[in-house]
């Protein structure tokens, strides 16, 4: 074989590795291990048991990071000098498929291990020689907590109303990618089942609000409106913000907190569907009372108290 038929051969093989797990040639430690982590999730046969290739995909991508991430094994391999011994005739899973999980504990917490074999270390050929100390067998990989995850998106009244293709890189570098449902609404939660560390499930937490403070609920829009109790007792005219700009709106007397005030047509709209604005109404009062308002509330505690009596009495 000539120089450059041999250096063609070595450079197609050493874009093989790379591409298997989506990098470009060169790239650093850490792009490895995490294009890695992305592709064994995506290729672990447990996580993939109606796909007939997964297996052998599975396999080249742990052949291809074994070659990358050991400096040596890479150099030997870009220079085109045989056969690697991370390679498939070496089958490191030729009894099975570790967990996809503590495979990756046993991989990172030990990478100088060899990849024969995902069990403990075999026992020693031969007895320690006198004077020397026995090396413990390696512990097992940790238990894997299944913990639940979650993540705060905040998304605009027209994705919520439209849908929105989300993004998520999870703690392992995984990146997953979802579509928030139309309609959607702010505390909306959605589930992502499995996917988190452990086989647990990953949560996200819908924020659709405004800079004024208006929810987002499908079509409907939602404000709270604070008000001093002497407002909501007499009733008063407010000024409240819309997805259109301010408008005025009345107050009834004798508005407790929790009432609803509804403005027509304020919400978003659907092709012939429009929304309502619903207004709760929360009573405020005063956190430091002046000695004014202070004398004012207790002679409003007394009348209640002395109307409530005359009640009973009748």
């Amino acid at each position: 074989m000539s120089q450059s038929t041999r250096s063609d051969s070595v450079a197609t093989a050493a874009r093989d590795h790379w591409e298997v797990l989506g990098l470009a040639a060169g790239a650093d430690a850490a792009s490895i291990k995490r294009a890695f982590r992305q592709q064994a999730r995506r290729w672990h046969p447990d996580l993939n048991g109606n796909d007939p290739v997964a297996e052998a995909r599975f396999k080249r991508v742990n052949e291809a990071y074994a070659v990358l991430s050991d400096p040596i094994r890479r150099r030997a391999w870009e220079a085109g000098e045989g056969q690697d011994s991370a390679g498939l005739d070496n089958d490191p899973f030729a009894s099975g498929f570790p967990h996809f999980e503590d495979y990756l504990a046993q991989l990172f917490g030990q990478e100088r291990r060899s990849a024969r074999s995902w069990d403990d270390e075999p026992e020693q050929e031969h007895p320690p020689e006198a004077g020397s100390v026995a090396t413990a067998p390696a512990s097992p990989p940790p238990v894997m907590a299944a913990t639940d995850e979650e993540t705060l998106v905040s998304l605009t009244p027209e994705q919520a109303l439209s849908g929105q293709r989300l993004e998520l890189e999870l703690r392992d570098g995984t990146v997953v990618e979802v579509w928030s449902p139309p309609l959607a609404g702010d505390g909306w939660r959605l589930r992502l089942a499995g996917v988190a560390a452990g086989g647990a499930d990953h949560f996200l937490q819908l924020r659709v609000r405004t800079e004024e403070g208006l929810r987002i609920d499908g079509l409907r829009v939602l404000y709270q409106l604070e008000l001093h109790p002497a407002d909501a007792a007499l009733g008063c005219q407010v000024v409240v913000p819309t997805l259109e700009g301010p408008v005025r709106l009345r107050v009834p007397p004798g508005s407790s907190s929790g009432r609803l005030l509804r403005l027509r047509q304020r919400g978003l709209s659907q092709g012939e569907q429009r929304g309502d604005q619903l207004v709760e109404v929360r009573i405020v009062v005063p956190a430091t009372p002046t000695d004014a308002e202070e004398a004012l509330f207790r002679r409003l505690r007394e009348l209640d108290r002395e109307q409530n009596g005359a009640s009973s009495e009748a």
